[in-house]
């Protein structure tokens, strides 16, 4: 699933997502070049390569926003260490706040990005 383009996220939970007068189930990654499906469903498990999208345009990105689903949880030193390899500075957050604080930074067009798993 891909849509091209910036959108903020109308609403989240019940395992997916509303944006763009549309709804997705499932985790999504949010880049500049659009809104993509993401397969993470277990924010333990996250590895590097889960973003290889993000560090293929790493270059448009400044923030990368994490939802790590409905708790808080930091995410594995060698995935940070890869993202500040990169330039890009990470936050980890619940998913809901991860919503939120995308939804500001888009609309003051940040270069933002976020990678949001999905919450029930």
């Amino acid at each position: 699933a891909h849509f091209p383009g910036r959108a903020p996220i109308d609403a989240y939970g019940n395992g997916g997502f509303r944006f763009a007068d549309m709804s997705h189930r499932g985790s999504l990654i949010c880049l500049p070049s659009g809104i993509y499906g993401w397969d993470p469903q277990d924010p333990a498990a996250l590895v590097r390569a889960d973003f290889a999208r993000l560090f293929a345009e790493g270059a448009r990105v400044e923030v990368l926003l994490v939802g790590m689903g409905a708790e808080l949880r930091r995410l594995p030193p060698d995935l940070r260490a890869a993202f500040r390899a990169e330039r890009i500075s990470d936050d980890s957050m619940s998913t809901g706040a991860a919503v939120r604080t995308y939804n500001v930074l888009l609309a003051e067009d940040r270069a933002v990005a976020a990678a949001l798993i999905a919450v029930d």
